[in-house]
């Protein structure tokens, strides 16, 4: 049981949950993976490995959704609203001014509907045929120059001007999830920051994702910020890691079928290593994941969370809700979730045949204890 702890009236940090878009056919994937895929194509494709292994993960509530369709994007946000989540984070794909994925957040942006706020997280990487082996084989690349930086800042002002887009000390919040692939991060925050002036915006809340390279200080690049991702392999120090490896075993899978070698871990150490990490000087933002397993996009070198609960999430998305709360100020008490609907990982919020609501129940008992709204049990 936690402690109790006073003054947390004033103190109600806001849940940011990364969203994806992936749930409605498009021509690329289409092209790339076969008529009609999405991301519940994978999702379909999850089959347990080992005894105990939670695989196929289905859907409840929500079902099979389609995110061309306003119902199934407005039954997302109530539930959201429901249990405590204060925003979604888009992840948006901008490729030299062609998008892909769009569709979902042009709708929301241009009918108004579902009233929930959001932001955008860039996700800047190139699309290449990573979950079938392919890695090298790049689909879609990344191209940067200072035009195309001022292009995607106008294309973004819409967005970034508009009533529910989330706003830190006054400014919109703007993610970058690989700033270290930018080959002047600086230069695009300076011109991404003049043109949102120019168009009477204000200036911009930039935060890069520690995604994969930790350690560069926000101020270093023009940034405002940094926001950690779970989970978060890269950056946990010696100490984690070595948390996190104790129990950490090899799995060979399927016998007569080929040799698929998994990374196992268990939640429990996987969350104390993350606790574990040694917290940076510049400004950053925390985040936790419900659980994690990528084992239907991969056949060789699934990630797989094992023995997550709702109540062990709970407590992890506790005690980040209360490091928030001693050291950021109130505008700047984010807490972020990865994710709301990343289901072909396994991790998502959106219930499921297995847990239900449990994930959302804990999640907004969690922000109303932190909000002095109610005790811990």
């Amino acid at each position: 049981m936690m402690a109790e702890t006073s003054g947390r009236q004033d103190c109600c940090s806001k849940l940011i949950a990364f969203y994806l878009p992936q749930y409605h056919p498009i021509p690329e994937n289409d092209a790339w993976w076969g008529t009609g895929f999405t991301e519940w194509t994978n999702v379909a494709k999850g089959r347990p490995l080992f005894n105990g292994h939670y695989q196929p993960r289905v859907p409840a509530d929500l079902g099979f959704y389609d995110l061309r369709l306003p119902e199934a994007r407005a039954a997302q946000a109530e539930l959201a609203m429901e249990y405590g989540i204060h925003g979604f984070c888009y992840y948006h794909y901008w490729f030299n001014g062609r998008r892909v994925l769009e569709r979902p957040f042009n709708d929301v942006l241009v009918s108004g509907e579902p009233d929930f706020p959001f932001c955008l997280c860039w996700a800047n990487e190139n699309w290449t045929r990573s979950w079938d082996g392919g890695g090298d084989n790049i689909l879609l690349r990344q191209q940067y120059d200072s035009d195309d930086d001022v292009a995607h800042i106008r294309s973004l002002l819409p967005a970034l001007g508009d009533p529910r887009y989330i706003r830190v000390q006054g400014k919109p919040l703007l993610l970058v999830y690989r700033t270290e692939m930018l080959p002047d991060p600086q230069r695009t925050a300076e011109l991404w920051r003049a043109e949102s002036l120019k168009a009477g915006i204000g200036d911009l809340y930039l935060a890069r994702v520690e995604s994969f390279v930790g350690g560069i200080a926000p101020d270093s690049i023009g940034f405002d910020a940094t926001v950690e991702f779970a989970p978060d392999w890269r950056n946990m120090g010696k100490s984690g890691l070595k948390q996190m490896l104790k129990n950490i075993f090899y799995r060979i899978t399927r016998p007569g079928k080929g040799v698929h070698r998994q990374f196992i871990v268990e939640y429990d150490d996987f969350v104390e290593a993350m606790l574990r990490k040694k917290t940076p000087a510049y400004k950053h933002f925390r985040c936790v994941c419900p659980s994690f397993d990528n084992s239907p996009r991969r056949k060789n070198g699934a990630v797989i969370l094992c023995n997550s609960t709702p109540e062990k999430y709970h407590e992890w998305l506790s005690a980040i809700l209360q490091w928030t709360h001693d050291t950021h100020d109130k505008d700047e008490q984010l807490v972020f979730i990865n994710a709301w609907n990343e289901w072909g990982e396994g991790n998502y919020l959106e219930p499921d045949q297995r847990w239900g609501r449990s994930y959302l129940e804990q999640t907004r008992r969690a922000v109303r204890y932190a909000c002095g709204m109610e005790s811990s049990w």
